[in-house]
């Protein structure tokens, strides 16, 4: 269930990237997304046994104080995005 729930995540915050009228949004969007993508994949190769012990807890599960918090900072600015996708820059 936690791993759909990853995916799910992680098909929103690409979608948002997707979406984005500006250059910036979409840069920061996907930028966002592969950070807590990365950060699911390294903790679950490192249970897995696949990955050598970095000490990166598992996004919103695991609890550890800094970790929450910047996952939600994460979320919250691809929030932000999707629903401010600013205006279309000049090209």
């Amino acid at each position: 269930i936690i791993i759909s729930l990853y995916v799910l995540l992680m098909r929103w915050g690409l979608k948002v990237a997707m979406e984005s009228t500006n250059r910036y949004g979409q840069l920061v969007a996907g930028g966002l997304t592969c950070t807590i993508f990365f950060y699911i994949m390294i903790n679950l190769l490192m249970v897995v046994g696949f990955a050598p012990v970095a000490g990166l807890p598992l996004p919103f599960v695991s609890h550890g104080g800094s970790s929450m918090l910047t996952m939600m900072i994460c979320v919250g600015i691809i929030m932000s995005i999707e629903r401010h996708p600013g205006r279309r820059a000049f090209s």
